[in-house]
């Protein structure tokens, strides 16, 4: 191979590398969206991850919303039984809850609260979920919530995971692969337990 050819391939492909070494180091933050906390109608927390009621009854608490909508609120959590039992124990009135009991995806979360949103007549909403979940959530919500009117502010919880090192630990890196697979997934119209399914097809090439 000639110096001239090789430089040639080098100028072809150094691009590419280069912009996958930014990707490879830049993977866990893309996941991450955490906006500018701002008075809304309600707080909807999505249940399945540590930390996202807790993020939601804080909010609340400082007085960014008068409600919190619980997405499957019947979920069972660690401390106090269900996600609305684990609210009530936080010191959320129950007269401050509002609840959806179906939603088993992402999707599901985004498609079942927007009829309540209508109903009870909100404009505007603060999302929580894991810090990680965040990117996911705003493309699935600002798709579904696309033309009703309704103003969303995506806000992150705290679960451990690591943004700027994901590659360093187990849980950093397995929530990231997870979180892109079924990024991609929902892309081609996967949800709920059909996109885990793939999901779990996946891993087992993998691991």
């Amino acid at each position: 191979m000639t110096s001239r050819r090789r430089k040639r391939i080098l100028f072809l492909y150094l691009p590419v590398l280069l912009i996958l070494t930014l990707f490879f180091y830049n993977a866990g933050r893309f996941l991450e969206v955490n906006q500018n906390q701002r008075k809304s109608d309600v707080i909807i927390v999505l249940s399945g991850g540590s930390g996202r009621l807790e993020k939601g009854a804080e909010l609340y608490k400082e007085n960014y919303a008068l409600y919190l909508l619980l997405s499957n609120a019947k979920e069972s959590t660690s401390t106090s039984g269900d996600v609305l039992q684990t609210a009530l124990a936080l010191g959320i009135p129950q007269d401050a809850i509002l609840t959806e009991n179906a939603a088993r995806s992402t999707y599901q979360n985004a498609e079942l609260t927007l009829p309540i949103m209508k109903q009870h007549g909100f404009t505007s909403a603060i999302v929580v979920s894991s810090e990680f979940h965040m990117r996911r959530v705003k493309l699935l919500f600002d798709h579904i919530y696309k033309n009703s009117g309704i103003e969303l502010t995506y806000i992150g919880s705290d679960s451990g995971y690591n943004a700027k090192r994901w590659w360093s630990d187990e849980y950093s890196r397995e929530t990231t692969f997870s979180e892109y697979t079924k990024m991609i997934g929902n892309a081609f119209g996967y949800n709920g337990p059909e996109a885990k399914n793939a999901l779990e097809q996946i891993k087992r090439w993998f691991y």
